[in-house]
């Protein structure tokens, strides 16, 4: 059964019931206390708790500890999960904010090029400190201001909402925008290729616009044709290849900082593990490092 917002007393609870143990659940990493480390994970957070809907906020942080959030999937304006709850079918839980247009994006572009810092930070994955100002500047919000913004479902039978399954998808949002707070940015609509796509169209204030160069003529002479190499006469000798020169790849060694790769790509969404993701992957990185240095070179050890 779903329901929405509406005059509901949301310090009314049902009888107490307890949720079925939930198997690969998502569990958040906050054990205790608040949730979420940056600024504006927890301006999510106290957004929500400012709204006044009754400790069921408590019950949701309990779920989304326990790890009862089966799921979680984020669109443009819309989260969908679903939580286990008492009923042996999970919840279907939904979540909607409003998105912002195509002309209040086209806006904030505008507002945000004024300063070179905003663009560098946001390309650099962090939320500049002063981005709800520049929001306000642009006449929007990037966070929920009051109630109507959020739109929320859940199929449970408890009529309050929010009720603890869509609290609990709340926390754990907190502590995903922790790690890729460009999620806050497609929650109103825009998904951050597009958005850097738009902010490159911006030109910054006070610098002039490019002026089209002519094309440089080329005067090298162009090189002559190379003679194609001949193809080896036997299918062995073609597959086969021949050796590599000495010193080709240059110096081969194990790299300093473990899983550099990995941790460019930032971290896996709503990881289930009890490690830290990008800990749990260095770990993994250094221990097969020397044992793919003895493959490369041809050291394999025999067993």
């Amino acid at each position: 059964m779903s329901r929405r917002w509406g005059s509901y007393d949301y310090n009314y609870f049902p009888p107490p019931s307890r949720p079925l143990q939930a198997k690969g659940g998502i569990k958040s990493q906050s054990k205790r206390g608040t949730f979420g480390e940056s600024w504006w994970a927890k301006r999510w957070i106290a957004v929500l708790e400012s709204f006044d809907i009754g400790s069921r906020l408590g019950r949701g942080r309990s779920y989304a500890r326990r790890g009862q959030v089966l799921s979680i999937d984020i669109d443009k304006g819309l989260v969908k999960a679903k939580v286990q709850g008492s009923s042996p079918t999970p919840y279907n839980v939904t979540i909607k904010l409003n998105a912002l247009s195509t002309a209040n994006w086209q806006q904030l572009a505008t507002v945000l090029s004024q300063q070179a810092i905003f663009t560098a930070k946001l390309l650099a994955g962090e939320m500049p400190q002063d981005i709800e100002q520049a929001f306000k500047d642009a006449g929007l919000s990037l966070f929920p201001t009051q109630l109507k913004d959020l739109q929320t479902e859940c199929s449970c039978p408890d009529w309050s909402n929010p009720c603890k399954h869509i609290a609990a998808v709340y926390y754990l949002l907190g502590e995903e925008f922790d790690r890729t707070p460009f999620l806050l940015f497609t929650l109103r609509g825009m998904n951050r290729e597009e958005l850097v796509r738009l902010l490159d169209q911006e030109e910054p204030k006070g610098k002039p616009k490019k002026k089209a160069q002519k094309p440089e003529v080329d005067n090298t002479q162009s090189e002559p044709a190379r003679t194609p190499e001949p193809l080896p006469v036997t299918a062995a000798d073609f597959w086969g290849g021949s050796a590599l020169p000495e010193g080709m790849f240059g110096e081969v060694r194990i790299p300093p900082t473990p899983a550099t790769l990995v941790k460019r790509l930032g971290n896996f969404p709503f990881w289930r593990g009890q490690e830290k993701f990008l800990s749990a992957m260095e770990s993994v990185y250094t221990q097969a490092s020397p044992r793919g240095l003895e493959v490369f070179l041809g050291e394999q050890k025999e067993k």
